[in-house]
């Protein structure tokens, strides 16, 4: 079945799933800076939703038009709910489906979800049998194994004999957690292992891949079709940028916009890298910051839909605030806000004219 997947430039680049953080306002604010080539969205519980509906999903499944192509992540165990989600994202215009057989959180492992699929190869098959009759593209993003090393060949062979359309690999295993190095030295003897099974299968690797160019450096390497960046966008919010993306309008600019929905808000800080922020002297305190007051735009716009409380948005302050001056001591004053405003009128006290790195900040 030919897909966007088959349309895609090699090597293609995929902001990871990350559970509470990739929802329909972080996405935009990741396109404002420098977009992937595809879109995960969260984790979303495929036996929650066909027992309890949108409700229980808590916004997981919102997304916008322009935002493509746009893979639904769901996990679950029961093949009876993962068809019934799988058809419900055609309805909302999905352009894929991926399977989550890695999240190493016990209670999606206590269920046979997760990387509890590792340990039931047979229940892992019938899910993705079940994803398929939804007539959308199935990929699959797993680990090397749940507990040893050594387990990664048998599980992914088993994997990449149904015929999916990608399989990414987090190099770790699933009790490795993310307390190791991602095993790079793996990569070859796995992209050897997919090309004897199934070569028409995509490759993508995911695991301490910093940005683009580092990721460029592996494919090099490795010949791999894709790079998933999940943690480094914490470091680096341009992670999937060429070179990292001039600055983008003001707070005005944002406040102006934020009625226009996320995708316009979205696009008019991107058309402002040509125009009045387009030039070096612009610092990256004051990019960051714009990235910031997006967020905070877009959180307020969704949040009637999301059910997100406020505290959500402060594991994001970090990303923004850094490398100055002064950094450490207004996350610790971010940390104490109660609203979105609050937020805005620290962040309108620091200087547009800062440019001062401090790594201990």
């Amino acid at each position: 079945m030919t897909s966007f997947w088959h349309e895609l430039p090699r090597p293609f680049f995929i902001l990871a799933p990350m559970e509470a953080v990739t929802d329909v306002v972080f996405r935009h604010v990741v396109a404002a800076a420098a977009p992937p080539d595809v879109w995960f969205t969260e984790f979303t519980n495929a036996t929650g939703w066909a027992h309890g509906g949108n409700r229980a999903i808590g916004g997981r499944l919102i997304k916008t038009s322009d935002e493509s192509p746009i893979v639904a992540q769901l996990w679950g165990s029961d093949p009876d709910s993962m068809e019934k989600l799988a058809r419900h994202t055609v309805e909302l215009g999905y352009h894929g489906i991926d399977i989550n057989m890695g999240c190493p959180d016990m209670s999606a492992v206590k269920s046979g979800s997760g990387a509890g699929m590792i340990k039931n190869p047979e229940n892992a098959a019938a899910i993705i049998a079940a994803a398929k009759t939804s007539g959308l593209p199935v990929s699959v993003k797993t680990r090397l194994g749940y507990s040893q090393l050594d387990e990664w060949q048998d599980w992914l062979t088993h994997i990449l004999r149904q015929d999916i359309v990608n399989l990414t690999i987090h190099l770790r295993t699933k009790k490795e957690m993310s307390k190791v190095p991602a095993h790079f030295e793996l990569i070859a003897d796995i992209k050897k292992l997919r090309d004897d099974i199934a070569p028409q299968t995509l490759l993508t690797i995911n695991g301490d891949i910093r940005d683009r160019h580092h990721g460029l450096e592996l494919v090099e390497q490795y010949g791999v079709d894709g790079v998933m960046i999940g943690r480094g966008i914490f470091a680096n919010p341009f992670a999937f940028a060429d070179i990292e993306p001039l600055a983008t309008k003001s707070e005005e600019t944002s406040a102006a916009h934020v009625r226009r929905g996320a995708g316009a808000l979205a696009r008019t800080w991107r058309e402002a890298v040509s125009e009045d922020f387009g030039s070096e002297e612009t610092n990256s305190t004051e990019k960051r910051l714009n990235l910031l007051r997006l967020q905070l735009d877009l959180y307020d716009q969704y949040s009637e839909q999301t059910g997100r409380p406020f505290d959500t948005l402060k594991r994001f302050f970090k990303i923004y605030v850094r490398n100055f001056a002064g950094a450490s001591e207004l996350r610790n004053q971010l940390m104490h806000t109660q609203s979105t405003d609050e937020v805005r009128a620290l962040c309108a006290e620091v200087p547009v004219y800062e440019n001062s790195l401090n790594p201990r900040n």
